[in-house]
């Protein structure tokens, strides 16, 4: 798939129609290597509802391409999806993930509590969990799944919203030096900021 489609910001200024709100996320999509093993994982290691399984001959642009896509449920009625494509499954898209070069996904718990419970069954199951870690904001465990996407399971911290709140006054100030710290790397290695000079 080419790069053609990709959104930008190049025109944001000559939008005229407010954004409407986000209520929030409704699902996120990963590939997973085989439907049933993704299933023992979050439904029956995890515990997440299996919310729906469905098989398709043919991909939405209308070619012969056979997949499922499944569904599970969180706790606040948000899901977590999978696709089981066969036809172009090959192990470098299942190796591990880098958190932070690939990416990861966080689920939220509660309670101290839930959080060790959740590090001692995944303990149980031979799954390695690495933490607690203290983000300051929030308290995360890591872990991997079965399709080698990056897990987390964070509990906020009590002063999860005065953090937060603080850290977006100092967002744009922050931004900007971000930028400034990074555009010659990023001109060094990205053909869409050499286009743009």
């Amino acid at each position: 798939m080419s790069n053609q489609f990709l959104g930008t910001v190049d025109h944001i200024n000559e939008t005229k129609t407010a954004a409407p709100k986000i209520k929030g996320m409704h699902h996120i999509a990963y590939r997973c290597r085989d439907a049933e093993e993704t299933r023992k994982f979050y439904v029956d290691l995890l515990g997440l509802k299996q919310s729906a399984a469905l098989a398709f001959d043919k991909d939405p642009g209308g070619r012969d391409r056979p997949y499922m896509h499944l569904f599970f449920e969180m706790g606040d009625g948000n899901f977590i999806a999978f696709f089981d494509e066969p036809t172009s499954a090959s192990d470098d898209v299942f190796r591990m993930k880098d958190g932070i070069e690939d990416y990861h996904f966080a689920f939220e718990v509660e309670t101290k509590d839930e959080q060790d419970a959740f590090i001692k069954r995944l303990g149980e199951a031979k799954v390695p969990v690495f933490g607690p870690i203290n983000h300051h904001f929030c308290h995360s465990i890591y872990f991997f799944d079965p399709n080698g996407l990056s897990c987390e399971i964070t509990l906020k911290d009590a002063r999860h919203d005065e953090i937060l709140a603080d850290e977006a006054s100092r967002a744009d100030v922050i931004m900007k030096a971000w930028s400034e710290k990074t555009r010659a790397i990023k001109e060094a290695k990205l053909s869409v900021f050499k286009a743009a000079d």
